[in-house]
């Protein structure tokens, strides 16, 4: 079979065989450990234990509900969700290796033999994952229905694993021809960000809006426009094996034959027609990652018109300056950086609704009586912890060994150079940020709110100085990220997150009580001393000397 579609089978199992290998090698965590010398092994089956709890999740639609038909096709479209949205979140450093350029093609491998190991190897990674996964549903499907059903489980998981490979394939050499390889690692990466605000926003709100006994009653004869999806497909499947029990629509009896040629004509399709585009556009994604695009000129007028302008208007050293522009540009260019930092921005509101319900009124109940109540300097306050992710990872670089230049300038105090850094991030993503949720208080509560969304935004803006002044004090993206922190940073971290909860209590307490009608003048009061205090603070940061630098790159 594999020599009919065009691959070498030897090269095929040598490349497939490394691959397996390393990934069995591979650690659970998502960062790296700097200085491991342990070796890791077994990665495969810890694996395994984390999925195979996962899937008491995926089985809730065959538990929950009495039509096996209705049940799987939810069921099976959940896996096939997933396991495309896990290709596109965790497998596209596999889809799309540009190392496998350098390292394979120089050698005599088809674009076929190539395409297919990749395809085969994600192929084999999705079948250890799904399989541990699907044994509950497996178990459940065996004790409602008999073991016949449950044994039909692992074909239709290698026909959903099939599909997911030809969806996400294909969505990708549609999204190379429409946004060119220059922009395509982008789009990709505000798709895994929108991705993942999806996921946080489903695990807190589905459960408070889902009625437990609603799929009692369901039926799939109640939706007859599910007869055009795949996952009924496989679903029907059932009724080949159980006439008496599998309920399908009137007429779709055989839609079980596409469960089964479709997936093969996909894999034929991808293998024969996609694979020379898709070594082609391989070949050009790593071209665009070699040597950077450049726009006859205008990306510098563009970059003079922003950064550099608002640079010399808001810093007075050219250290300053240089450490506003690095972390400005950087912040831009950094895709790790965007895909760890802007998910917490969509994060806040999420939450926000997700405290309105949990007085277990309906939401719009909540929304209604929400002006009642102080909840708008809970929804301001939000804004330090997106804050405190950003400026966590403003530090974390793959590519901190370029950091030396700092430490080759001719710097009398890095701090100010620090502090350079700090305007660029505060400017760029706290400040239109917290002016969003700013507008939205003001429009839902009122203005007399003016008061509390000065003091909010010098209390956040006082915790993230104490943050980075109390932690560790490194340049903009200069250091490789580290699982274990050292005790007595972690200690410090975990006191400063004190100084937020007792600033939020406070001003959330004044919101809510008039203390003997100096109310105003009380807020304006912190409002003076929080100002002080930040001003104190920011001295103290951008004074930080060559000692306390060294002292953080050994902590």
């Amino acid at each position: 079979m594999w020599k009919g579609m065009g691959a070498d089978t030897v090269q095929l199992k040598a490349i497939l065989s490394i691959k397996l290998k390393m990934d069995d090698r591979k650690p659970l965590n998502f960062g790296r450990k700097q200085n491991q010398k342990k070796e890791y092994k077994n990665g495969t089956l810890k694996n395994t234990f984390i999925f195979l709890l996962m899937g008491f999740f995926y089985a809730f639609p065959i538990f929950s509900t009495k039509d096996p038909i209705f049940g799987m096709t939810l069921y099976l479209g959940l896996m096939l969700t997933w396991l495309s949205l896990m290709l596109v979140t965790d497998f596209s450093n596999i889809l799309f290796d540009t190392r496998d350029k350098v390292i394979i093609l120089p050698r005599p491998v088809n674009d076929r033999t190539l395409l297919l190991s990749r395809m085969m190897h994600v192929f084999i990674y999705l079948l250890r994952i799904v399989l541990p996964m699907s044994l509950p549903g497996w178990i459940t499907l065996g004790i409602k229905y008999g073991y016949a059903p449950a044994l039909l489980v692992p074909f239709l998981l290698v026909l959903l694993a099939l599909l997911a490979l030809f969806i996400v394939n294909t969505a990708y050499l549609i999204l190379l021809k429409l946004t060119g390889p220059e922009r395509f690692k982008d789009v990709i990466n505000y798709f895994q960000i929108a991705i993942a605000v999806v996921f946080f926003a489903s695990a807190y709100l589905l459960p408070r809006a889902f009625d437990p006994e609603r799929p009692n009653g369901l039926s799939i004869t109640d939706y007859a426009w599910v007869r055009f999806f795949p996952t009924y497909w496989m679903a029907v499947c059932l009724h080949y094996i159980n006439h008496s029990f599998a309920i399908v629509l009137a007429g779709t009896e055989w839609m079980g034959i596409l469960a089964i040629a479709t997936p093969v004509i996909c894999l034929f399709v991808m293998i024969k027609w996609l694979a020379p585009q898709f070594a082609r556009n391989i070949g050009a994604l790593d071209i665009t990652e070699s040597v950077p695009a450049m726009k006859g000129g205008k990306v510098t007028t563009q970059q003079r018109t922003r950064y550099k302008k608002l640079a010399k208007m808001l810093n007075q050293s050219d250290a300053a300056k240089a450490g506003f522009m690095i972390t400005w540009l950087q912040t831009a260019r950094s895709r790790s950086f965007k895909m760890r930092v802007f998910p917490s921005f969509a994060y806040v509101p999420v939450y926000f609704v997700y405290l309105m319900m949990q007085k277990g009124k309906p939401l719009s109940e909540a929304w209604t009586e929400l002006p009642n109540s102080p909840g708008y300097i809970l929804l301001l306050y939000m804004c330090a912890f997106v804050m405190m992710n950003a400026m966590n990872y403003l530090y974390i670089s793959e590519q901190y060994k370029a950091a030396w230049v700092y430490y080759s300038a001719p710097l009398q105090t890095p701090g100010q150079l620090l502090g350079g850094a700090f305007k660029a991030l505060w400017l760029k993503y706290f400040l239109p940020f917290f002016t969003i949720l700013s507008a939205f208080t003001v429009w839902k509560w009122g203005w007399h709110t003016i008061i509390d969304i000065i003091l909010a935004m010098v209390n956040v803006t006082l915790f993230s100085l104490c943050m980075i002044r109390v932690g560790a004090r490194h340049f903009p993206f200069s250091t490789a990220e580290r699982i274990n922190q050292s005790g007595y940073r972690v200690v410090r971290a975990f006191l400063s997150m004190f100084l937020i909860l007792i600033l939020g209590a406070g001003h959330y307490f004044l919101a809510k009580h008039d203390v003997i009608g100096l109310n105003t003048v009380l807020k304006i009061i912190f409002l003076f001393l929080s100002c002080g205090f930040a001003y104190l603070v920011w001295s103290s940061y951008t004074g930080t000397s060559w000692a306390a630098i060294y002292k953080a790159d050994i902590e």
